[in-house]
């Protein structure tokens, strides 16, 4: 058979971009598909990347070699890091971007990786030959030919918008649906279900009264997404404002929920437990007075802002009247309303970890396809899925990432072995080893990986090795410089920290939760030139380096119970039982190790519904 290209790439959103670039960049020919190049990683929400959790993974892309990373640092309107008042493995930077910028930026950077190529279109169908994919088939009749396909077509397979109760076939609001793929999928085996999320209203900034606002302004020291020396805050920094609803716009809301389609049975699908419609709040704490929303804009010179908080469906006129109550916005004018979409997804469950169809051969999936909801979880799965989709053309394996390696390793495994019965949102708590997975050291974490696929560049590796040294250099002379009380206890006084009763190591000074390392350097000259030898990337370096000083034990202690657990994922079971024979399991446990056939005895005990007692028959049955 002739193969036009290694590898196809439908729909270009967040997980299809990271996917197509990330197999062009390790060598395969690679066609990305898209209805729309004017619309290519298109933040159909709002115009932010990053945040909680998902500011972890977009630094873990970055590693990796992707770029969600690099354009966000290119077109940031503002930059925070978020959770500063707890631990370092809660730090989650987050940034604002221009929509527009953001779109210009990845499409300069697809148009300019060798052997990707692009082709506006929408695609209709599968080639497929027996139960492997080979190709497309696209609306305009044009059939490409393919080693794997990887469907990345987010909300848009029989997408429907709501708002009130009008209905509008779409993808996003003013662009088509996509149909025939979800049939054709079904019918080969991989079972389909719907999913529902929501955007808020878009307003004219020349209607918000912002004296009525709280001003919520952004950073400017050294923290950014990418790794690379990438220049950072290069477009006009803008401030978010926080505003409240009260009871007056409650009222009207509930005015409009006999024609909402969340409540008069128009939507039957689940939408996001943690990124709930206005009028969900309503419903789930009707004793609040007032909710919080922020104003967020979507350029550094555009007028339109973006209301997070005030997702809706309801009629038009709900929305506006409502919006009117509000003392900032009570001369408010809107570009839009709020809608609900509704749209295909498919049971992750019949997954590999690398994100290949076990149904399927050759076909791979990620983003919201796959039950997810958020632009970094999308995009996580998208550069993973065009690594394999890369290693399945030539021969190289699989690359997986584990549970205590990275949270896209979390995401993936979570999809795969639980499913999802609501849209899946990645949070810091679904990680069991957060301090591990810490946003300052992805780069440690991945990408020593990435270069032995040679995905990043040895660039990237070198300045990687060179942190490495000088973080070490530097914990190394903090363990072995002694400090005497006379000379310090003074300066330690000013600080507000208790004075020594005798000489310590200077990493001891170091480990006290009310003073920095910036604080000690100021009392030791030592320490200072020390910090100053640091001529490359000085200031991530030293926070890399009091982050693995102070935390030690805390790392050491979740290092050792990974450890324990890794035990259980090199125990593989995949294809050595028949679940459906073995009686002494419980009937669940029989029905979903059958259908997920889990890799290892560790993804099996992560299975809901699989006990202690179920893992130890298996264990029994193995002969441990």
């Amino acid at each position: 058979m002739r193969y036009d290209y290694d590898i196809i790439v439908v729909g270009a959103g967040h997980a299809g971009c990271e996917a197509a670039a990330a197999a062009a960049n390790l060598g395969s020919q690679t066609l990305l598909i898209t209805m729309d190049l004017n619309k290519i990683a298109q933040m159909s929400c709002n115009p932010a990347i990053g945040g909680i959790a998902k500011g972890q993974i977009v630094r873990e892309i970055d590693a990796l070699g992707g770029y969600t990373g690099i354009v966000t640092d290119a077109t940031a309107i503002q930059f925070r890091m978020l959770n500063r008042s707890k631990g370092p493995a809660m730090w989650s930077p987050r940034a604002q971007s221009d929509r527009r910028r953001f779109i210009d930026k990845w499409r300069s950077i697809l148009e300019n990786t060798p052997n990707l190529y692009m082709w506006q279109d929408t695609v209709s169908s599968l080639l497929v030959s027996g139960k492997s994919v080979c190709g497309v088939k696209t609306m305009l009749g044009v059939e490409f030919r393919a080693r794997c396909v990887v469907i990345t077509s987010g909300t848009f397979l029989n997408g429907l918008l709501h708002i009130g109760r009008t209905q509008i076939p779409g993808g996003r609001i003013s662009e088509p649906a996509s149909y025939g793929l979800t049939a054709q999928l079904v019918e080969l085996g991989i079972p389909s279900g719907r999913m529902k999320t929501g955007t808020p209203v878009r307003i004219d900034g020349r209607s918000i009264d912002f004296s009525l606002a709280e001003e919520q302004g952004g950073e400017s020291d050294f923290h950014k997404f990418s790794f690379l020396e990438t220049p950072t805050r290069v477009l006009k920094q803008r401030s978010c404002w926080s505003i409240y609803t009260n009871e007056k716009v409650h009222d009207i809301l509930r005015e409009g929920f006999p024609d909402s389609p969340l409540y008069n049975g128009q939507i039957k699908s689940i939408g996001p437990r943690y990124c709930p419609s206005i009028e969900t709040k309503l419903h789930t704490f009707p004793d609040k007075d007032k909710h919080q929303l922020f104003l967020e804009p979507e350029g550094e010179e555009c007028n339109e802002y973006y209301l997070n908080g005030f997702s809706s469906s309801l009629p038009i006129d709900i929305q506006i009247r409502a919006l009117r109550q509000i003392p900032a916005l009570h001369n408010v004018q809107i570009y839009r309303p709020g809608y609900a979409i509704e749209y295909d997804y498919f049971e992750p469950e019949y997954l590999n970890h690398t994100l290949e169809s076990k149904i399927v051969d050759s076909l791979f999936l990620a983003g919201q396809v796959n039950g997810t909801t958020g632009y970094e979880e999308a995009a996580g799965q998208g550069i993973v899925a065009g690594i394999n989709a890369h290693l399945k053309c030539h021969g190289g394996g699989e690359f997986v990432l584990s549970r205590d390696e990275a949270y896209i390793g979390v995401l993936i495994d979570d999809l795969v072995t639980k499913g999802v019965d609501e849209p899946y949102r990645m949070f810091t708590s679904r990680a069991e080893y957060r301090i591990l997975l810490r946003q300052d050291d992805a780069d440690m974490r991945l990408t020593p990986k990435s270069r032995e696929l040679s995905l990043a560049s040895q660039q990237r590796f070198d300045m990687l090795e060179s942190k490495r040294r000088n973080r070490d250099r530097l914990i190394e002379f903090c363990r072995n410089y002694s400090v005497k009380a006379e000379y310090i206890n003074a300066g330690l006084e000013r600080l507000g920290t208790t004075p020594l009763k005798q000489g310590v190591k200077l990493i001891d000074l170091i480990l006290r939760p009310q003073i920095t390392i910036y604080d000690v350097a100021e009392l030791i000259p030592r320490l200072k030139r020390e910090i100053e030898k640091i001529a490359d990337r000085r200031e991530e370096t030293v926070e890399a380096a009091e982050i693995l000083m102070k935390y030690e034990g805390y790392i050491e202690r979740e290092r050792l119970i990974a450890d324990k657990i890794s035990r259980l994922e090199n125990i593989r079971i995949k294809g050595k039982f028949d679940y459906s024979t073995i009686t002494q399991l419980t009937i669940e446990a029989r029905q979903k190790l059958a259908r997920i056939d889990p890799e290892t005895i560790a993804q099996a005990g992560r299975i809901p519904g699989i006990s202690p007692s179920d893992i130890n028959i298996l264990l029994l049955l193995l002969g441990r």
